[in-house]
């Protein structure tokens, strides 16, 4: 079965955001610009979310993609490189938008993150677009368009459907974490013994432990305070660039480490933990970090 591509203009025609990128836009112009192409795209994938879509694998038979990813990817690029002429884009499905030299501006775009759950009409998964500027990002925006809530940050702070929020994180006898660990990559990357033995001591340590399937939300929800952690390994830019942006921007921290070594930005992270404004939760970032320094990747 052929799966439809979206259609998707934008709410008013056009996106509210069309200037030059040799001076770039404010972060707040890029956090609306990002919205309303997440926004743009939200109609056609609430419209295929749970019908008969057509999945399949990338990595493993866990990594798994849909036409609808591919399809959204490719209409983002083309309003976010339209609204802010000059950008270009670097999608998880492998678009890359036009990349005039000199561009200052970059897109991280992950159509769907959560696409197993999309997949199989679970209703946790996300549009996820963070904003960078000669390589640091300034804006991002996570749509859940099931919930209808839009997670967004600048350089003026965090904002849940457009009021300001702020994180929180208890100790971890009263606290939850959300976490899509560990999936197959992660056994074969830390070994069995050690990844099901974080996973026991999150069972045991922490109130509630649950795997959940998008790390953009996962992300989003501890800047919203109705989490208090969560963790990944084996990231890329796209899982976390916006998702670390607004829970930085919300009063909490990400972690960040490559082969043990804390990363200063988000986007180079391979492994990290990412807590709200409280409890530091240092125990677990030590027990990552000494997990992604065993880590060996090819590259």
């Amino acid at each position: 079965m052929t799966e439809p591509t979206p259609t998707v203009p934008p709410r008013t025609g056009r996106l509210r955001t069309e200037l030059p990128c040799t001076d770039p836009p404010a972060p707040a112009v890029l956090r609306r610009a990002a919205e309303d192409a997440a926004r743009a795209v939200a109609p056609s994938l609430l419209s295929a979310f749970r019908s008969d879509v057509v999945v399949h694998t990338k990595r493993d038979a866990h990594d798994v993609v849909t036409e609808h990813d591919r399809a959204a990817e490719r209409a983002l690029t083309g309003l976010l490189t339209t609204a802010v002429p000059g950008s270009t884009v670097l999608g998880e499905e492998g678009t890359v938008g036009p990349a005039p030299e000199g561009a200052r501006v970059r897109w991280i775009v992950d159509p769907i993150d959560g696409t197993a759950n999309f997949a199989r009409g679970l209703a946790y998964w996300c549009v996820s677009i963070a904003a960078e500027v000669d390589g640091t990002v300034v804006a991002g925006v996570v749509l859940d368009p099931v919930a209808d809530h839009a997670f967004g940050a600048d350089d003026t702070g965090a904002f849940l459907d457009g009021r300001p929020m702020r994180s929180v994180s208890g100790p971890a006898q009263d606290a939850t974490v959300l976490t899509s660990f560990p999936v197959q990559q992660d056994l074969e990357l830390l070994g069995e013994t050690a990844a099901f033995g974080l996973l026991r001591d999150l069972t045991l340590d922490f109130r509630h432990h649950h795997s959940t399937g998008s790390g953009a939300l996962n992300l989003v929800h501890v800047a919203a305070g109705w989490s208090d952690v969560t963790l990944g390994f084996a990231t890329h830019p796209w899982d976390v660039a916006a998702g670390a942006l607004v829970l930085e921007r919300a009063g909490g921290r990400f972690r960040g480490f490559r082969h043990g070594v804390p990363t200063d930005r988000a986007v180079d992270a391979e492994d990290y933990v990412a807590v709200g404004a409280g409890d530091p939760h240092e125990r677990l970032v030590t027990r990552v970090a000494a997990l992604s320094a065993t880590v060996t990747r090819a590259g």
